[in-house]
């Protein structure tokens, strides 16, 4: 026995030994709230050695905020949306992928190649596409859900029960969307009019949540969820009697991006996991978790076949156009803050 113990005690001296060489550290990830499934993370450090280290927030807003308060430097990677990706840049929080750097770069699909937010993918690769509306519940309320009037002049069997994203880009996108008026306007009598509304709006709405933007549909504290696409498939397949709405005035489209962080702390451990991403079975699992749509070459073999047929990725006929988010110069973009600020008091 004792010989035994000694053989045992080597073996697992020895294993730690290995496994310490086999060690490489760490990426910092700073991710978006319930978005990787905990085994794609676990098979990156079986293959790499690589401990990934995740930290969430909620909202781009949000980590931008973090990220310039100080933040810049503990963190590898982010995972902004289009046009967060085109204000990092312009902050310099981003760092520069050189040529060759990423081995998996052919794999991006074609249509995410060389998008206007990071032309020829200097900073950033894809993660997963889709799109913000709201869903309703069709126990409360069986009426028309496709028009914007359910987020901003909803009936009286909806008033109060509407929690919305507590993100100042899906509230003000789905706004003007609403008014019909553009993105970043700098009319006067426009910008009134988009206050007026967003004030009045608020007293119909019953929170401002996006960490459980889930789950209150799925317990039915709301009636009506301003929410991504992946999130509304997933509050219905959890049994919630809800239905994502595609407005008549149109809707939010967004790709969100694996960026690499000015200053990362394990930047080759950070290039390791981008290309990790770019594998297609590895952003597949990705999609067959969250239920979106991935921005990678030759994952079709790797999905779940149920993700082709969901209606919340499926627009009828009747919607209005998908739009990204814009970013507006920062003499506008003041404006818009200081609307925020008054929808949120």
């Amino acid at each position: 026995m004792k010989h035994l113990l000694k053989t045992t005690v080597a073996a697992s001296a020895l294993a730690l030994t290995a496994g310490a060489a086999f060690a490489e550290g760490k990426v910092v990830v700073y991710h978006w709230f319930e978005y990787m499934p905990q085994e794609l993370a676990d098979k990156f450090t079986a293959e790499t050695g690589i401990e990934v280290v995740i930290d969430t927030y909620d909202s781009n807003e949000a980590m931008l905020a973090s990220l310039k308060a100080g933040a810049i430097g503990t963190y590898d990677v982010a995972v902004p949306g289009d046009y967060m990706v085109s204000i990092m840049a312009g902050e310099g929080l981003l760092d520069t992928i050189g040529d060759g750097e990423l081995a998996n770069k052919g794999n991006i699909a074609p249509e995410w190649a060389d998008p206007s937010f990071d032309p020829g993918r200097t900073h950033s690769i894809p993660y997963q596409w889709g799109s913000t509306s709201f869903s309703v519940n069709r126990d409360v309320y069986q009426g028309d859900i496709n028009t914007t009037d359910i987020l901003f002049n909803p009936p009286a069997e909806l008033s109060g029960k509407i929690n919305m994203l507590d993100s100042q880009g899906e509230v003000m996108a789905m706004a003007s969307l609403h008014l019909g008026i553009p993105q970043c306007s700098s009319d006067r009598d426009q910008l009134k009019a988009l206050n007026d509304m967003l004030v009045q709006a608020k007293g119909h709405w019953a929170s401002f949540n996006s960490d459980t933007a889930k789950e209150v549909l799925v317990s039915g504290d709301a009636a009506v969820g301003q929410i991504y696409d992946g999130f509304g498939a997933k509050a219905r397949e959890e049994g919630a009697n809800v239905e994502y709405a595609f407005p008549t005035q149109g809707y939010v489209v967004w790709m969100d991006n694996v960026v690499l962080l000015k200053d990362a702390p394990n930047r080759d451990n950070a290039l390791k996991f981008m290309d990790f991403l770019l594998e297609p079975e590895n952003i597949a699992a990705v999609s067959n978790y969250a239920r979106y749509g991935a921005g990678v070459s030759g994952v079709a073999d790797h999905l779940d076949p149920a993700l082709a047929t969901l209606p919340e990725a499926n627009p009828p006929k009747t919607a209005g156009p998908g739009v990204f988010i814009k970013v507006c110069d920062q003499q506008t973009q003041a404006v818009y803050d200081k609307i925020w600020t008054n929808v949120k008091k």
